[in-house]
């Protein structure tokens, strides 16, 4: 029977349960993706939401009704399936999460082979339409779904990042948020010489504590009250499916995702001299000057995980990052992970003798941020134009790569429409000139407001 599914996003699937998604739009979503993709092996993974393991059986069933072998990875965090469908060369993965949605939302992430992403331009939209359609694909001879345990190799993956031998004693604070990052902590923790303060560490799918989801300010008081009782010289905290991880200093104080950017460039670029540094506009300055600086090669694509993957792919960078604490590496199958990140600065603030607060000041002083401000407009792209209509006359450059960014010498912004959600995003920055951001912040928002 045709049906209408609402539920497909720019990059993935998600959706309430169970008007929006369910066991019957999960097993047609999974049928149509095998026979997308032609599949004969396909990994699933699951995060800890209380209605991902009956999705997750709908998923399978989609696809052993294919012909498809099921890789059953288990519960964990999205990374683990782009590890294991590049590690076991399946010819995709299913990741049933919904990441950072409230409790009753759930969702599918999907991937080709080589964990290669798709999204809206790379076969969403046509496996949407078979699903829709109900045209499914029943194998003359029907797969089978096998437990698969990738921990061992996962985890050694993950600790090849950094040298073992380097890491100091450091006392971390860790904030799973009751998502799934906290067993994939405990299992590192046996090889690592850290003192972890662990917070709201179990896995628990109705979210005592909120939903795991750094970016909204209230939820980074637990984290920040731990550092500061615990003297720890750094903190992280993850989202639901631990794809993204955020990062606090010794003092409690929030790092904008741009910051550990440059961080992470600098690191890699020293381990790959002169490889290329894949950045998105919505925030650039820091990215270019560290990456220049440090012998790389700064490439602008627009934001998303989709497009920064392609072009990752294509310049064989090293690495790529999002001011949105998206962090990708070209040996981990060009994918994103929320928990290399955090080895990887573990290993600076250890070489380096300084604390997370010193190694980040100068560039937070030099290149002062506005973070990322969304806002409800009524129509997103008559805003974009009417911001366009007013600024760039007296602009010094103009690019479009992602909705606009207007250079002005001493400043800067970008405004793009969400591929997520129905909101416009708004950055802005200035050279070594905290009131002159603020300033500019506070006029944008004043005529995106008057479009509202």
């Amino acid at each position: 029977m045709s049906i209408q599914i609402d539920c497909f996003k720019a990059y993935d699937i998600r959706g309430r349960i169970p008007d929006q998604l369910n066991s019957d739009i999960a097993y047609r979503v999974a049928n149509a993706t095998a026979a997308f993709l032609g599949a004969k092996r396909v990994v699933l993974g699951r995060d800890i939401r209380q209605s991902s393991d009956e999705l997750a059986d709908a998923v399978a069933k989609g696809l052993i009704d294919a012909g498809v072998e099921v890789l059953d990875v288990g519960v964990g965090g999205t990374e683990m399936v782009y590890f294991a469908t590049g590690y076991l060369e399946a010819d995709g993965g299913i990741m049933v999460t919904a990441s950072h949605n409230p409790a009753d939302y759930n969702g599918l992430k999907l991937v080709r082979a080589e964990s290669r992403p798709i999204s809206g331009d790379t076969g969403l939209s046509d496996i949407r339409d078979i699903a829709e359609r109900d045209d499914r694909l029943i194998a003359a001879t029907a797969g089978h779904r096998r437990q698969i345990e990738i921990g061992q190799s996962y985890h050694a993956k993950l600790l090849g990042f950094v040298d073992l031998e380097v890491l100091k004693p450091l006392r971390i604070v860790v904030n799973a948020g009751n998502g799934g990052a906290g067993p994939t902590i405990d299992n590192l923790e046996t090889s690592l010489p850290f003192e972890f303060i662990k917070v709201h560490h179990d896995p628990d799918g109705s979210f005592p504590n909120g939903v795991p989801n750094p970016m909204i300010e209230e939820n980074r008081a637990s984290t920040i009250d731990a550092i500061r009782e615990h003297k720890a010289d750094f903190g992280i905290a993850w989202d639901g499916d631990f794809d993204r991880c955020f990062f606090f200093d010794e003092n409690g104080r929030f790092i904008e995702g741009y910051y550990i950017v440059g961080l992470l460039a600098k690191l890699l670029l020293k381990q790959s001299p002169g490889s290329a540094i894949i950045y998105d506009p919505r925030l650039t300055w820091n990215t270019l000057e560290v990456v220049s600086e440090n012998g790389g090669r700064p490439v602008q694509s627009k934001s998303g995980h989709s497009f920064i993957k392609q072009v990752m792919r294509e310049e064989d960078a090293v690495y790529g990052g999002e001011m949105s604490a998206h962090h990708y590496f070209r040996d981990f199958y060009y994918c994103d992970s929320g928990m290399i990140p955090w080895l990887l600065v573990s290993q600076l603030v250890s070489i380096s003798g300084k604390s997370l607060s010193t190694l980040v000041d100068d560039c937070m002083e030099k290149f002062p941020a506005s973070g990322e401000v969304n806002l409800k407009v009524a129509d997103v792209a008559a805003a974009i134009a009417a911001i366009s209509e007013k600024y760039a006359a007296k602009a010094d450059a103009v690019d479009r790569t992602d909705g606009i960014s207007m250079d002005f010498g001493d400043w800067r912004f970008n405004l793009r429409a969400s591929n997520t959600e129905p909101v416009i995003r708004l950055n802005v920055e200035s050279r070594a000139d905290n009131k002159l951001m603020q300033d500019r912040l506070e006029e944008l928002l004043s005529d995106l407001e008057r479009l509202a």
